[in-house]
């Protein structure tokens, strides 16, 4: 497998010292390009941090060639466009079709050479970042990290959080982000990674003519940043760092200094945690989620360029002592360490991680991540090989040897976040006409006869062609999954992407390829594709059992039987069940939802027979033990009252319940009361009269044999019995409401404000479904191009992330634009955006915008299908919702045919700013009484 990850990657260097890496994956007609920057937050220092996080968004405003939005360009090139900062890098990436290739590369190559950073985008862009950073700042797991973070590396930049703080940010001056862009982007110091459908040669070529004539800067002093090329860790606190601040439930971190990514300890490492944390059957797991200490455990390894460290985050079941946690997790290592482990338990490690490094690898997008990752972190691209082969080679005895180096007491740095209040105060339902009208003139439409003159060419002839069938390229041979949306600090934020490498031998040049749809005698329908690029399976179901089925007094019921049914059979307990899928690195989850449960999981291919057993034996024999329902109820209990400290969950809670009426099917949410009404035989009887067969549908695409795949599916589920006609519901009309409903639930130690504002919408059937899309697109589609993103983010600064949406489901929809503000914009965004929606709806959208709307969306469609859990899910729900077989491909054609006036129309039937319900949860976010 090691081979496959970097056997046909070309490393080449420019004169300028431009390093650039090439990687041929002839899957679909799809190619990322991506910038990787070594420069990151461990080049800054207190009093300049957030720096390399506040230029990365000034890399979007434009430069002296084009002086424009950099994301409307990309928006205009159907890229799916975005960028994070990190500890040693800051990286950009879009994913497009192969056509625009070389118009990505113009646009790189402008911004590493002609940006231009002015006092006025400067000033707007730091009150985004600051929105940003207060967002953060509503989590106690963020806050209570940066403390112990800081803790541990208190000499070194690694313990500054990435973002920066408000109180540095504040204080950016225009010249000093000017030096650091000077300093820091140059072609000596960037990685240039493409992957996908290209040929290397040409490519190279055009490489050369658009940056090898960009020259190396003469750098100046580096902003007075002392950068660390040596780390000593700090001495351990004897005592735990405590936080006592606002918050729903306690938490326990601990944090081990490890050495930097090349030290040759780092792959058992990273199977110790695996030992440790990844499973059920997992040590600390077992000795803390398992026994009710604790309701959740996460853990990682991360190996940077200078250091490392091992991080473990509990979360505390209720009423439980963090004393007596850390206690007994410190108890455990240290009983590993005296007793060591067992050969079974490394080898089902490995096999976890080696998976996981294969599913997380099947989509260029991932594939480019990681090798830009490995070439600016470790200094080599093909790092991954050489850590997967020593992965291989780790014995008990290194597992024992790294935990005594490494995870000592005296070297560990804990901390413990406990909550002083949780309750929600002023919360309002009244509705009210009164509204702040601000004084500021929204922009006139973008004009996208600008958008075009500084867009770099594209081969019409073939993106018209792309158009038309290279959707059906990307489903002849999939690629994989990917999707990122909003823009920087994380790499977490691109949550993108879980796949593996591909051969340009293994293309089919297939015209329209369809999946192949089978029905059983019991109802149960599946769809299956077959696609042998990479070595693994997808695997996509819906059971129509979803929570719209909940009993008022019982929310939470269908949640109960969808997380619970893998724990335990007639046949297995839940360890075995846990086991067995471990042992083959494979998952399996449920998820229910409003219309249905949601089936995900993944495999090897010659795992797939495993997978399918476990999912039929799952399905139709669960036996829901009491001792995992009454944990599974705590930890419930427990996430529930994180969830109501959540700003984003309170405005989305209240938003939706202010717009469906009570004994409507999307009015319920679980509280404390309606989880503890639930027993095990309501759990029983649910499960036995909502899942059934006939309700049923599982989509698969992968490297498989489509008659042996779907034999073996009759053979597990052709004896699944069905009987009488399976429930239904019927949604009621509601109306929307007269007048503009305000609500400001305020909850004590936020910083940073969610809105929810919108009105009931569409269903999927709905004849104006298709030209909403192009509507939705217009009008905040994307943060950066969009009339709202344009407005409210771009040029006032008053949101870090702002997005409308149209959630068409199959009984019911609703319209919806989410924002976070800072508590003192969030009147002002408010009023601009309602502004904006009151403009779209009496004026309408331009013949322009709908057409570059439509281009965009059948590109990131196009773009979407190289990716096999997004290809599997659209099978799944075209089928869910009756569609016909061919509208995988027949989508775009849709949306193309959509005209100007089908977007007006749906304008002034759809939105309706002044029949709104709109919810600010966090901060008070106004003293004026019309917000209550």
């Amino acid at each position: 497998m090691s081979s496959t990850l970097t056997e046909n990657v070309r490393k080449t260097v420019l004169e300028n010292g431009l390093t650039v890496l090439t990687k041929e994956v002839h899957t679909a007609p799809v190619v990322t390009v991506q910038v990787w920057y070594k420069v990151g937050s461990r080049n800054e220092e207190p009093g300049v941090n957030g720096i390399a996080h506040q230029l990365e968004h000034m890399m979007f405003k434009g430069t002296k060639n084009r002086p424009i939005q950099f994301g409307r360009l990309f928006s205009a090139l159907g890229s799916d466009s975005n960028a994070f900062t990190s500890y040693d890098q800051t990286a950009y990436y879009g994913t497009v079709e192969r056509n625009k290739l070389k118009a990505l590369l113009v646009l790189e190559a402008d911004r590493m050479q002609n940006s231009q950073i002015e006092p006025e985008q400067l000033a707007s862009e730091k009150r985004v970042v600051i929105s940003e950073l207060q967002g953060y700042e509503n989590s106690p797991e963020y806050r209570l990290n940066r403390a112990v973070m800081q803790a541990v590396f208190p000499n070194h930049a690694y313990g500054l959080p990435v973002g920066g703080t408000k109180a540095d940010v504040e204080k950016f001056e225009v010249e000093q982000v000017q030096k650091y862009y000077r300093n820091f982007y140059s072609p000596d110091n960037a990685v240039l990674v493409i992957v996908g459908d290209f040929q290397t040669a040409n490519t190279l070529e055009t490489i050369k003519e658009v940056f090898g004539k960009l020259a190396k800067r003469v750098r100046s002093e580096e902003l007075g940043v002392r950068r660390k090329n040596t780390f000593t860790p700090s001495t351990s606190l004897s005592t735990p760092i405590v936080l006592r601040e606002p918050g729903a439930g306690r938490l326990l971190q601990v944090v081990y200094p490890l050495p930097d990514a090349n030290q040759p300890d780092v792959p058992a490492l990273d199977v110790m945690d695996y030992i440790f944390t990844e499973g059920r059957n997992s040590r600390l797991y077992q000795a803390l989620v398992e026994s009710g200490l604790a309701s959740e455990l996460t853990a990682s390894v991360t190996s940077l360029r200078e250091s490392g460290w091992y991080e473990v985050l509990v979360t505390a079941g209720s009423k439980q002592d963090l004393k007596k946690i850390d206690s007994v997790l410190s108890s455990a290592i240290a009983n590993v360490a005296e007793k060591g482990v067992t050969s079974e338990e490394v080898e089902r490690a490995k096999t976890q991680l080696t998976a996981d490094v294969i599913l997380s690898n099947r989509d260029i997008t991932s594939q480019a991540m990681r090798l830009g990752n490995d070439q600016t972190t470790a200094g080599d691209y093909r790092y991954t090989d050489y850590y997967l082969a020593a992965v291989r080679l780790v014995k008990p005895t290194d597992i024992v040897a790294v935990i005594n180096k490494y995870l000592t007491k005296e070297a560990r740095t804990v901390g413990f976040f406990e909550p002083t209040q949780k309750q929600i105060t002023e919360v309002g339902d009244k509705p009210d006409s009164a509204h702040t009208t601000e004084n500021f003139s929204p922009l006139a439409p973008v004009l996208f006869s600008e958008v075009m003159k500084y867009l770099p060419p594209v081969d019409l002839a073939t993106d018209a062609l792309l158009a038309v069938v290279g959707i059906r390229e990307a489903v002849a041979s999939p690629l994989p999954r990917g999707d990122a949306k909003g823009d920087s600090a994380a790499l977490a934020s691109h949550r993108a992407s879980r796949a593996s490498r591909a051969s340009a031998s293994g293309r089919e040049d297939i015209a329209q390829i369809l999946p192949q749809q089978f029905k059983f005698t019991n109802g149960l329908r599946i769809l299956l594709l077959p696609d042998h690029s990479t070595p693994t399976v997808t695997l996509s179901g819906h059971i129509q059992a979803g929570t719209e089925f909940d009993p008022d007094d019982q929310a939470g019921l269908a949640a109960f039987v969808a997380e619970n049914l893998l724990n335990g059979t007639n046949s297995k307990d839940v360890l075995t069940i846990a086991k067995v899928l471990a042992e083959r690195g494979a998952s399996l989850d449920f998820q229910s939802y409003r219309e249905g449960v949601h089936i995900e999981g993944d495999s090897l291919a010659e795992d797939l027979p495993i997978l399918l057993e476990i999912l039929a034996d799952v399905v139709k024999n669960s036996t829901f033990p009491v001792k995992e329902l009454e944990l599974y109820r705590q930890q419930t209990l427990t996430d529930l009252q994180h969830e109501l400290d959540e700003p984003s969950e309170v405005a989305r809670r209240i938003f939706v319940q202010s717009i469906y009426p009570k004994k409507h099917p999307l009015h319920t949410f679980p509280t404390e009361e309606s989880l503890q009404q639930i027993q095990r035989q309501d759990v029983i009887d649910f499960k036995a009269k909502h899942y059934r067969p006939d309700t049923t549908v599982l989509a698969l695409v992968g490297d498989f044999d489509l008659d042996k795949v779907r034999s073996l599916i009759k053979n597990e589920f052709g004896n699944w019995e069905v009987s009488g006609q399976a429930p239904t519901l019927k949604y009621p009309t509601v109306s929307m409401p007269e007048k503009i409903v305000s609500v400001n639930p305020v909850l004590p130690g936020k910083t940073q404000a969610v809105t929810y504002m919108g009105c009931t919408g569409i269903n999927r059937y709905d004849p104006r479904f298709h030209a909403a899309l192009v509507l939705n697109q217009i009008l905040g589609g994307d943060t950066l191009s969009s009339r709202l993103g344009a407005e409210v983010r771009d040029r006032q600064g008053l949101s870090y992330g702002i997005y409308s949406y149209f959630q068409a489901g199959k009984n019911a929809g609703t319209f919806l634009i989410e924002m976070q503000t800072s508590p003192e914009d969030s009147t002002k965004a408010i009023a601009s955006t309602r502004q904006i929606l009151q403009q779209i709806h009496q004026q309408g959208v331009t013949a322009l915008e709908v057409e570059t709307a439509k281009r965009t969306l059948i590109s990131n469609y196009n773009v979407s299908l190289a990716n096999p859990e997004e290809l599997t899910d659209r099978i799944l729900m075209n089928e869910v919702y009756e569609l016909d077989k061919v509208e995988l491909h027949s989508l775009t054609d849709k949306i193309q045919k959509v005209t100007l006036d089908q977007v007006n129309q749906a304008a002034r039937e759809l939105l309706h700013p002044d029949k709104i319900v709109v919810v600010t949860a966090g901060p008070s976010v106004s003293p004026e009484k019309n917000i209550r």
